[in-house]
């Protein structure tokens, strides 16, 4: 049976189909894992799942998988926090947000929620963690001090999730003092530029490593 990865957000089912041969499902809901135990596959792959506007998966769902010999990989996104909160009974766990939770650099699963549409899956907004690692880019290429990148941060921290984008964030630092209304397009143009998309390239590390679970080193790849 093929690998049922859980995803859509961080990366769309067709793009994730040209990395793994899999069976692809919406982000993870509360009792999906359960279901899926009628007729379990081997490998499940975690990456999006819902957070607060529905109730998020359980922690005994997966549990259950593993003790059942299930082998669980988790990134990205949901994922990460799961790996990070069950690796102590087996969930395996790739990625940079996956080892910022294990390190503590990370705690709360805002940083990885967003909106999206329920149709099409597409994020309808943009994570914490993103703004994070770009920030520090920003930084590190010496666009911003540390202060403001504090300040830009901490702003973004006080957005509800679905409602934070880059052009809000920008505004609301030049509002605050933080930036100054001529460094405002600057910025827009450096986070249209230059954003990390961390979830999506943890979500590529996780398909890589059911696929290395499934069948070696050798990716299996679709036109």
């Amino acid at each position: 049976m093929k690998p049922v990865v859980y995803t859509g957000t961080s990366i769309s089912h067709r793009d994730a189909e040209k990395i793994l041969d899999a069976e692809y499902r919406k982000p993870v809901r509360r009792d999906d894992i359960r279901k899926l135990m009628r007729s379990p596959p081997d490998i499940i792959g975690i990456i999006d799942g819902v957070f607060f506007d529905s109730a998020a998966v359980a922690h005994r769902e997966i549990i259950e998988a593993l003790k059942n010999g299930i082998t669980v990989v988790g990134g990205a996104s949901m994922g990460a926090l799961r790996a990070f909160e069950l690796e102590p009974y087996g969930m395996i766990g790739v990625g940079r947000i996956y080892d910022m939770y294990r390190k503590g650099v990370i705690e709360s699963d805002d940083e990885v929620a967003v909106t999206f549409n329920e149709e099409t899956m597409e994020p309808l907004s943009v994570p914490l963690v993103n703004v994070r690692l770009t920030l520090d880019l920003a930084m590190d290429m010496g666009i911003m001090s540390g202060e403001q990148v504090s300040g830009i941060l901490d702003i973004t921290r006080k957005i509800f999730y679905p409602d934070r984008n880059y052009r809000d964030i920008v505004m609301e630092s030049v509002k605050r003092g933080i930036i100054g209304e001529g460094k405002k397009e600057e910025l827009l143009d450096f986070f249209k530029e230059h954003e990390i998309d961390v979830k999506r390239e943890d979500a590529i590390l996780v398909l890589e490593k059911v696929n290395e679970l499934c069948c070696g080193s050798e990716k299996v790849q679709k036109d």
